[in-house]
């Protein structure tokens, strides 16, 4: 798809959006972050339209986001709800990720479940085959879950999603990324039901220095809250 003239260039600078989710239907709306949005001005962000951060703070075996820590003290204290992805890697076993998020992410109440960012686009050359991605993906959300007591989320794009993940995963909430559905909702090849909707990388808010991803939620405020605030059962060993 390509977007010329006026119109691509207001679309590039991030002006005009191509999806516009309706606010009535998604009232619950937030940005995702990480060190490349550089040094926010947190002052100047408005809270009565940010509802959710959702930040990078960690990838692979070993790479801790710079602006991480900072940032999620930063929110907390704003009181804005949060919650942390993790860039799930093809070259490292699910158990070294799952251990690099630990000992990074605060396990804190009212925060946002742990989420696992599962793309192409920046992993490792050698994609796994299904049996090895489910290996290790599986051994990462098992660690995780226990440790948070929370369900994680997969972060996935369309390609992602189709090759890997489709009638799998059903107890796992979806996290769909899709800039250019051109104002349908986006619908999985399985037809599940997705929980968040990164419906623009090209977003412009007060306070942040570059573009940024914007993103709903797809539920009220009540289903937010739950999802904040509720534990997942641990099984009896």
């Amino acid at each position: 798809m390509t977007i010329t003239g006026v119109g691509g260039l207001l679309f590039y600078f991030g002006i005009i959006h191509i999806n516009y989710p309706d606010r009535n239907r998604f009232p619950i709306r937030g940005i995702d972050i990480s060190s490349h949005q550089k040094q926010i001005d947190w002052e100047r962000l408005d809270r009565s339209t940010i509802n959710f951060i959702l930040m990078k703070a960690t990838e692979g075996g070993n790479f801790k986001d710079p602006r991480f820590q900072d940032n999620w003290r930063q929110a907390r204290q704003q009181g804005t709800i949060v919650g942390a992805y993790h860039f799930f890697t093809f070259c490292k076993s699910g158990r070294e990720q799952a251990q690099n998020y630990i000992e990074t992410v605060p396990k804190q109440p009212g925060t946002l479940p742990p989420v696992i960012d599962l793309e192409f686009s920046g992993n490792c050359r050698s994609q796994p085959t299904q049996a090895g991605l489910e290996t290790e993906l599986n051994t990462f959300i098992a660690i995780v879950e226990k440790f948070y007591r929370k369900r994680p989320i997969l972060y996935v794009t369309h390609e992602f999603y189709d090759r890997y993940l489709q009638n799998r995963y059903a107890q796992q909430p979806i996290w769909i990324s899709d800039f250019y559905s051109f104002n349908k909702l986006p619908i999985l090849a399985d037809g599940k039901q997705w929980l968040f909707w990164q419906y623009s990388e090209r977003g412009r808010i007060a306070g942040i220095p570059t573009l940024v991803d914007l993103n709903v939620f797809n539920g009220d405020k009540n289903q937010f809250d739950r999802l904040v605030n509720t534990e997942v059962m641990q099984k009896q060993q």
